[in-house]
């Protein structure tokens, strides 16, 4: 696979291996020593192990699109109790500068490490869209986000997982309730997010009000009956581990009459989305955002 990344290295042909165990490692299911002595085994020309490794790690620096200094937008963070989750909630809350009256919200959902600097800059693109946005971290009574994916994995993982949904479904309520909303809700999550969005739209349906799920997996089967609300889902067409789900999920949408568009990414990896690592298809996540405002726009005006 050829790519351009945001590294600033070209044209180097990396294998899809490399992508696939990232993949692995980025979900706990091999350790960072097996990720990079199987990186070694691989030959990329021009390439050493380590910059290869570099490559396919994220750089956030260099993947930011908005600024939190941007002119149009405003950021704070917000805290509220969650009694039947982890205590409490604290997330980065993001609104138009201009906004006087309310605006429709969407709820952002990280992935497997807690709040980090490409899922807040999501949550600005959100909010420069027009929407309110509101970002929670599940790090937060840990001490939040610790500025590293791998410790931040490592945090998450400590979780109780009831605990950690049932504060991503305090986050949902809370911001359909917020004085700036109008009381439509969208979300919008990735990986872990992907699946906390299909969650919240089979055991929230009556929060949810548009959900796009990024190559997340879906809700327990005996929830889905549950789903009301329509749904965007962006798969890539390499991610064989969550499209392994797809189709019993595709079954029950379609048993259950549920409101829902399925877009597949040509020759996109997991995360394709992710600006801050070489699994980014920037043909691919310019498209899918374009279809998710589109979304929003239509059904939460």
């Amino acid at each position: 696979m050829t790519l351009e990344n945001n590294n600033n290295i070209e044209n180097f042909d990396i294998p899809q291996e490399a992508f696939d165990w990232y993949d692995e490692y980025a979900h706990g299911i091999i350790n960072r020593r097996t990720f990079i002595k199987r990186l070694a085994s691989l030959t990329v020309i021009g390439m050493s192990t380590n910059v290869l490794a570099s490559v396919l790690l994220p750089n956030y620096v260099q993947a930011e699109q908005v600024s939190f200094n941007d002119e149009s937008i405003t950021a704070s963070y917000e805290t509220f109790d969650s009694p039947l989750g982890l205590g409490s909630v604290k997330g980065y809350f993001v609104k138009p500068v201009n906004l006087t009256g309310t605006a429709p919200a969407v709820l952002v959902v990280h992935e497997n490490r807690g709040l980090n600097p490409y899922v807040k800059d999501v949550a600005r693109r959100i909010a420069k869209a027009g929407f309110i946005a509101f970002a929670p971290d599940i790090l937060h009574t840990l001490g939040g986000y610790p500025g590293n994916d791998d410790e931040g994995r490592t945090m998450q993982r400590t979780l109780d997982r009831v605990k950690v949904e049932q504060d991503f479904i305090a986050a949902a309520k809370y911001l359909k309730n917020h004085q700036l909303s109008t009381g439509k809700l969208g979300g919008i999550g990735f990986c872990f997010g992907g699946y906390i969005i299909n969650m919240l739209a089979a055991r929230s349906p009556e929060v949810i009000n548009a959900g796009v799920p990024f190559y997340g997996t879906p809700a327990a089967k005996e929830l889905r009956k549950n789903i009301k609300s329509p749904l965007m889902i962006h798969l890539g067409e390499l991610d064989k581990r969550v499209n392994a789900t797809w189709a019993e999920y595709e079954q029950d949408l379609k048993a259950n009459k549920v409101d829902y568009t399925m877009h597949m990414y040509d020759k996109a990896n997991h995360g394709f989305h992710n600006d801050s690592t070489s699994r980014y298809d920037q043909k691919s996540a310019a498209l899918a955002w374009e279809r998710t405002i589109a979304f929003f726009n239509k059904h939460l005006s």
